[in-house]
């Protein structure tokens, strides 16, 4: 989603399980899964439409049966009529409340048109549990345990999981010595000029390689606080999370999506942990950093239909109506800076 939305184009996430992992590294196989990236809502949806589908070699894919429409995805594209009568949420005070203001003028205005076109948007939708499992002070993978909690982190999650899923994926390397986590420590650590192993060695790599080090401490253990950890934090960010927040009327109509800022880490980072869909739609650019930044729409497990169909739609509001707000060309702004320190240059 943050790369996507950084380089304007549009960025879908699927629903952990839609798209297969085999032949990736997923830094935990509960939350990362494998999207795409495009110019439009329609040529990301091709690409979607090209790798879905259930796959021996990653049996989360085994969810998506009985889920997935017949005939692809694609047939969802659709224009901005599609908005007329369409709910949406806004998680304020859960997300929005975090943003630039300057930055959330500017969506408001897109969102304002979006209205005009008979969309119904409701303020206040927050997830219930947002003050536990949002991170007011920007990302914060571990804020369980920065609350006191490990047993409520995700990172306590990630850690473990890593260990498992980086050992899986060198077991099917035949050209490389480094099997394991800790032969790619070592190997670092071998090559502290170039890998950055240390701290204050490689800019590049200012804390050194301190998440692998963590992920070697757990060995990979999925002890009762790792899923004490997994149960939290699935559960807070689905039912007493997005799900309770698309159910706001709390009389059996849901929210089409929530609408929320993706410059805002903590949003993708809980759908994340959920294992939710999300996609991002170009939206404007920075006046101060020149970086672009989107609109991003959140839903419920396998509602990739519901959310390329309002996405889509949007996109579509915001060319015909000549708005700002949309997909812009680069500005080449600062191109010659030198982004990336180097030792004694």
């Amino acid at each position: 989603i943050n790369p996507a939305e950084r380089n304007a184009v549009v960025g879908i996430k699927p629903t952990v399980g839609l798209t297969s992992r085999a032949g990736v590294i997923p830094e935990s196989a509960h939350q990362d899964t494998v999207g795409t990236f495009a110019r439009t809502v329609r040529d990301a949806v091709y690409v979607l439409d090209t790798i879905y589908g259930p796959d021996t070699r990653d049996n989360y894919t085994v969810q998506q049966m009985g889920r997935t429409p017949a005939g692809g995805y694609v047939q969802y594209v659709t224009d901005k009529s599609a908005l007329n009568g369409a709910v949406f949420g806004l998680p304020w005070q859960s997300f929005w409340a975090l943003n630039d203001p300057a930055q959330n003028e500017q969506l408001i205005a897109l969102i304002g048109l979006m209205e005009k076109a008979g969309a119904i948007v409701v303020n206040g939708t927050e997830l219930p549990d947002y003050q536990t499992i949002v991170s007011p002070n920007g990302w914060n993978w571990d804020y369980g345990t920065s609350r006191g909690y490990p047993n409520e982190s995700e990172y306590t999650v990630v850690k473990v999981d890593f260990y498992n899923n980086i050992a899986s994926y060198l077991s099917e390397l035949e050209n490389t010595d480094i099997k394991s986590l800790a032969d790619l420590v070592q190997y670092n650590n071998d090559n502290l000029g170039s890998e950055g192993g240390a701290p204050g060695i490689n800019p590049a790599f200012g804390s050194g390689q301190d998440g692998f080090l963590a992920s070697l401490a757990t060995g990979g253990i999925m002890n009762e606080t790792y899923w004490q950890a997994l149960e939290f934090c699935q559960q807070s960010t689905r039912e007493g999370g997005i799900d309770a927040a698309l159910n706001y009327f709390n009389n059996g109509t849901k929210l089409d999506a929530l609408l929320v800022p993706p410059d805002v880490g903590q949003t993708y980072q809980v759908a994340a942990q959920a294992g939710y869909p999300m996609i991002t739609i170009p939206a404007g650019v920075n006046a101060v950093s020149h970086m672009p930044f989107g609109l991003a729409l959140m839903n419920t497990a396998f509602s990739e239909t519901t959310l390329i169909k309002y996405a889509s739609a949007i996109e579509d509001l915001q060319f015909s109506s000549g708005t700002v707000q949309r997909r812009t060309l680069p500005t080449w702004s600062g191109y010659l800076d030198r982004n990336i320190p180097l030792i004694n240059a």
